[in-house]
């Protein structure tokens, strides 16, 4: 996709600082991380979303995405490796990996109760449309 910088960084004409490539995947660091040594894994096809992924495609990037997070965990000393799997702020499927550490101050998401039975349901609707 011409507007999008991922694909740019694939074709070599937006510049990045790359960790690891093959000929199906590319990671390579933030320009806005949150810690030091914050990567980003994509597929060089343009997937926005990775339900539209193959498992071609998703079975590997998760095994470069573990490789990945025990490299920089080593690298930053961290507490661990978070890994959050994105899309809305560009419009390509990537995984982001940052290191964490007990009691850095970053947010957490917000968590809600279910109501009476309302679970129940819930996860009966998911698994009938499995």
């Amino acid at each position: 996709m011409e507007n999008c910088i991922f694909c740019k960084i694939v074709a070599g004409t937006a510049s990045s600082d790359k960790v690891y490539e093959d000929d199906k995947f590319l990671a390579f660091l933030s320009i806005e991380p949150i810690h030091e040594g914050h990567l980003l894994v994509i597929p060089k096809d343009h997937i926005i979303w990775m339900q539209d992924a193959g498992d071609e495609i998703v079975a590997p990037i998760f095994i470069i995405t573990r490789n990945l997070m025990r490299a920089l965990k080593k690298v930053s000393r961290a507490d661990y490796i978070q890994v959050s799997v994105s899309g809305e702020e560009i419009a390509h499927f990537h995984i982001h990996l940052f290191s964490r550490y007990y009691n850095d101050g970053l947010l957490r998401f917000p968590h809600t109760k279910y109501k009476g039975n309302e679970s129940n349901e819930i996860a009966k609707k998911i698994t009938q449309a499995l």
